[in-house]
């Protein structure tokens, strides 16, 4: 059986390609996914399908029908296929070839193209759509190992901060860009751009670090559902939350009156670090739930708390080897620490967290002391 396609013919690299719009519901008929598992991977002509990807991407999709895009599919195909131009002489035509012998190797898009098939199942009136399709004929396994190395070599994943600023459908994101604005100490003092401060700028956190603490202080304040609560209650909590948290961060202050530079803070103390911002996101959340009539005055116990890298507080909890860090464990213990200047009781598990450095310091001060206890004796006996 014959099937064609509408297809523009064009030039790129010295080698003739098509490009040819597919509808969604021919996708997973045209394109089947080999296991490539079994190969060695200097054998494979495509990396292995990481499966747990496809559903995030379909339900991108399902979720968003009115308004998903995707990029190009390229593939190479191996079978016989024919241009038919308009006019003679045209880059506009048909490209025709037998659905039977149809082969292609994805060079870029087979999680888009598993996904859409994923998508189309669920939804079979998304199979209407269409996708361009780049086709290239199949010269090697070479050759398409290349065009995949130099389709993803120069890929570069934006930041964090760059897709919150620019996500219109996520309701934090959202929130988060109004409460910059409004809270006074975060006006001009977000970095939108980057996913980490740099060494000398003289913003006071990353628009990514306080997204992640304002939704660290809507999951704690159990206030975060997608279909009940509006962006406008979002950013009326935030804001409040904020705006006291602000009120006794006396640091925070004097950066945004140029009082005190940013790189000097960041030398010195923890509190802009992203870990101590999430932690007093979720913290103060849990806060808010517990305490909703006087939460302000016991957050004012964050006056109490010493930021500084020097204090030993710290140690195995956001500070390792006299480096901050800001990995899952890292998280909880300074939640945990935060939480018990709010006097909130704590999980088991944020009991252990804090217990683990106050354990290691026993350790490190009973070595320290038994080395100390074996010098003097070995002096004597000398």
């Amino acid at each position: 059986m014959k099937i064609s396609f509408p297809a523009m013919r064009g030039q790129i690299g010295q080698r003739e390609y098509y490009s040819c719009m597919m509808q969604l519901s021919v996708i997973p008929k045209m394109f089947t996914f080999r296991d490539w598992v079994e190969f060695r991977p200097e054998d494979r002509e495509q990396r292995i399908l990481v499966t747990k990807r496809v559903p995030g991407i379909a339900k991108y999709m399902l979720d968003n029908e009115d308004g998903y895009l995707f990029s190009s599919i390229t593939a190479s195909y191996k079978c016989n296929v024919t241009f038919k131009p308009i006019v003679e002489g045209s880059d506009l035509g048909l490209l025709e070839m037998d659905f039977d012998q149809a082969n292609f190797v994805i060079n870029d898009g087979q999680h888009r193209c598993a996904a859409i098939a994923h998508a189309v199942k669920e939804n079979p009136a998304l199979g209407e759509e269409t996708i361009s399709v780049l086709l290239f004929n199949y010269e090697s396994r070479e050759r398409v190992q290349q065009m995949f190395s130099d389709l993803n070599r120069f890929v570069v994943k934006t930041s964090k901060s760059l897709d919150i600023l620019y996500d219109k459908r996520d309701p934090v994101s959202q929130a988060t860009l109004r409460i910059c604005e409004l809270v006074p100490v975060f006006q001009g003092m977000v970095d939108k751009d980057a996913v980490s401060i740099g060494m000398r700028s003289p913003k006071l956190i990353t628009l990514s670090a306080l997204y992640d603490a304002t939704q660290e202080l809507f999951r704690a304040n159990a206030i975060l559902h997608e279909d009940e609560t509006s962006v406008p209650a979002l950013v009326q909590i935030g804001r409040e939350f904020w705006q006291a948290v602000s009120d006794v961060m006396s640091d925070w202050r004097k950066v945004k009156a140029e009082h005190l530079r940013a790189v000097e803070l960041r030398q010195e103390s923890i509190a802009s670090h992203a870990v101590v911002l999430r932690a007093i996101g979720a913290a103060g959340g849990e806060l808010m739930k517990a305490r909703p009539d006087d939460w302000k005055e016991v957050l004012r116990k964050l006056e109490t708390i010493n930021w500084s890298k020097q204090n030993h507080d710290w140690d195995g909890i956001c500070i390792v080897a006299n480096s901050v860090v800001s990995n899952r464990q890292a998280r909880a213990a300074t939640k945990a620490y935060i939480k018990r200047h709010f006097d909130l009781e704590l999980s088991e598990a944020e009991r252990r967290a804090l217990q683990m450095p106050e354990i290691q310091k026993e350790v490190q001060e009973l070595q320290n002391g038994g080395a100390g206890d074996q010098a003097p004796a070995s002096a004597v006996v000398g």
